[in-house]
């Protein structure tokens, strides 16, 4: 058996999706959470189904992203019952039944670490990478990581769905117009959902 998420495709019932986003930097945050949430929606996601929560920083979003993944719901949910009489006939009724699930399908955490003139950001990156990865295999919600980690400004723009600059001079001299590298808001959310289709499909 060959098991792929690549569809994308949202699950029926599947639950909510969290992003948690940094205010700092906030140019390239809000390009990364605008990618993300209309990702979401391109995919069948609703825009009651996404909540967003706004932090500090990067560093202060694992703190948030842990407190999500644990929260709980209680659905009730009708399933047949069957119930053996004295005479040993069967007989069906609808009952019903709790359990509870994760609220949140994945979540989906995004921020921009720019590397300045200490190793401050060394520091940062290596904490939150951690922490997602423990958050998503404690809690069994996938934490996906969306922070960017650029050496440079420009880079955190090309990497945002940006222009780095409206014109570059290479080493010849001439002058060149910028590309668009990628936009991790997007390859994020696109990841949280590949997740979610996958999980769904495994066995539980």
């Amino acid at each position: 058996m060959i098991y792929d998420g690549s569809d994308k495709r949202v699950p029926e019932d599947v639950g909510r999706f969290a992003i948690v986003v940094a205010r700092f930097n906030p140019t390239i945050t809000g390009r990364l959470l605008e990618g993300a949430v209309e990702t979401l929606k391109k995919h069948g996601v609703s825009d009651d189904q996404i909540d967003v929560v706004h932090v500090p920083g990067a560093f202060e979003i694992p703190h948030i992203a842990n407190r999500l993944a644990r929260v709980r719901d209680k659905l009730v949910e009708d399933v047949p019952v069957t119930v053996l009489t004295s005479g040993c006939s069967e007989a069906v009724w609808q009952g019903k039944r709790s359990r509870k699930r994760s609220r949140y399908a994945a979540i989906i955490c995004l921020g921009a670490v720019i590397r300045g003139e200490t190793s401050h950001d060394q520091h940062i990156n290596r904490a939150i990478s951690l922490a997602f990865s423990e958050i998503s295999l404690r809690t069994g919600v996938p934490c996906l990581f969306g922070v960017l980690t650029c050496n440079t400004l420009d880079q955190a723009i090309a990497r945002s769905g940006g222009l780095a600059g409206e014109i570059t001079t290479g080493a010849t001299g001439k002058e060149t117009i910028a590309t668009r590298v990628g936009h991790k808001g997007i390859e994020t959310a696109e990841a949280a959902l590949e997740m979610v289709a996958l999980l769904h499909k495994l066995p539980r």
